[in-house]
């Protein structure tokens, strides 16, 4: 049974093509990825995130679940829907490298290691920021939410991931 399982298995590893694809698919969402994370980003008139604090250079919004806690400081419907986006965004960041990588890499293939993953690679974004920040001024914010939301959309791509093997051992099964 477990060589049926194992035999099944190999059917949804990729083929050399598909190996070069989702690499070269990776390494273009990694370079995107550090356009959006580390360009310097221009103030937006008006829209001043509650809960902000300014240390020097270094700009840290720390409070936890922080578009809840101070929902009552949203002034407008344009406001409202620029904070559920900025939320919605930050939890798919990193969900289409996972993906990717779930594919590549094997060895990332539990739920530990892409939770593991997803928040050290949030981590790293966060601190390189505050970093950017005290050189360049790149007007950059560590995020303390930007840590949990990235690393649910690892685990999200985690789950996709999941599912899509699922579906193609079923397929496979069926044949």
């Amino acid at each position: 049974m477990r060589n049926l399982k194992q035999g099944l298995m190999d059917h949804t590893e990729l083929t050399k093509r598909g190996r070069r694809l989702l690499r070269s698919g990776s390494f273009f969402y990694f370079i995107l990825l550090c356009l959006m994370c580390f360009l310097p980003q221009q103030p937006e008139p008006g829209m001043e995130t509650p809960g902000i604090q300014h240390f020097g250079r270094i700009v840290v919004l720390l409070v936890p679940l922080n578009s809840v806690m101070n929902l009552g400081q949203i002034t407008s419907v344009l406001q409202l829907i620029k904070v559920i986006l900025q939320n919605i965004a930050n939890i798919f960041l990193l969900s289409p490298l996972v993906f990717q990588l779930l594919w590549l890499r094997p060895w990332l293939r539990s739920r530990k290691r892409v939770l593991c993953f997803g928040f050290g690679m949030s981590l790293w974004i966060e601190c390189s920021q505050v970093l950017l920040d005290l050189l360049f001024d790149a007007n950059r914010v560590f995020e303390l939410d930007d840590l949990w939301t990235n690393t649910l959309g690892a685990y999200l791509a985690y789950l996709g991931f999941q599912y899509c093997r699922a579906r193609l051992l079923a397929k496979n099964g069926e044949m």
